[in-house]
């Protein structure tokens, strides 16, 4: 009997796709990332896009990535990790220096900060559930977003966030 060369080809195909079905299944999405790990970075492009699709569902502008936001977002998180405290003035600097001193020129601005939370999901839960926060993700205007978390290994909260929306001047 005479095996048929469609068999080997099929099995070949079949293990392929297989292999394929398996490493798709291992890749989690990047809101259900953990950032408690030193080498770890929020996905900014991932949360610009939930955070665009909630506040369209309210009929608010979609946000996007600014660098410069991401930057400042990033040296608040770092300081309060450092500091092993979550707060808005972290070395007596508040929100509204922090932005000068980023030039960066905002009609209006918000920011958002968390510890404790392991991934994008749970920051954006806890934020979305505090009526103060929800009030900065709906920020009518804001068209620019930054996002950034530090890791604190030795911290109870381990992860601090800060989020920051903003209205460009110009």
């Amino acid at each position: 009997m005479r095996r048929s060369p469609a068999i080997p080809l099929i099995a070949l195909l079949a293990a392929l796709l297989a292999g394929c079905a398996a490493y798709e299944l291992d890749k989690s999405p990047p809101f259900y990332e953990s950032m408690a790990r030193p080498d770890a970075e929020v996905n900014v492009n991932a949360a610009a896009s939930m955070l665009s699709d909630y506040r369209r569902t309210f009929g608010l502008p979609a946000v996007q990535v600014d660098s410069a936001l991401v930057a400042i977002a990033r040296d608040q998180a770092k300081r309060m990790a450092a500091a092993d405290k979550l707060t808005h003035d972290p070395g007596g600097r508040g929100f509204t220096q922090r932005l000068a001193a980023g030039s960066y020129d905002a009609a209006r601005a918000a920011e958002n900060i968390g510890a404790g939370y392991h991934t994008l999901a749970e920051a954006f839960s806890g934020w979305r559930d505090s009526p103060s926060h929800n009030k900065n993700m709906l920020l009518p205007g804001a068209t620019r977003v930054g996002i950034a978390t530090a890791y604190a290994p030795h911290s109870k909260y381990k992860v601090f966030w800060a989020l920051i929306l903003a209205e460009p001047a110009n």
